[in-house]
């Protein structure tokens, strides 16, 4: 879907972009950053446009949305503390 398009459907949503990160477990910026490309994946584009469609219907998206136990993505490039690399730090 295009960038262009996804903006669209979460207008019909009523929603923004924040506003879709939080309802999915997401970080914002991980979603505007599709601008750049210019499309977004079809997992976005399916929950956009649904999102858009039930909004038309006048269903209430974001109560059945916060009804699942959505887990957040793990967050990448942070590494454990005393682990770098994914390896234990040895003192010498």
């Amino acid at each position: 879907m295009e960038y262009r398009e996804f903006r669209r459907q979460l207008g019909k949503a009523d929603i923004t972009i924040a506003e879709m990160a939080d309802l999915i477990k997401l970080n914002p910026k991980s979603i505007s950053n599709y601008s750049k490309r210019g499309t977004v994946p079809s997992n976005l584009a399916v929950i956009a446009t649904l999102m858009g469609h039930m909004a038309d219907n006048k269903l209430d998206f974001k109560e059945a949305l916060q009804k699942i136990e959505i887990s957040p993505n793990r967050i990448r490039g942070g590494a454990k503390s005393g682990q770098f690399g994914g390896h234990k730090n040895k003192e010498n």
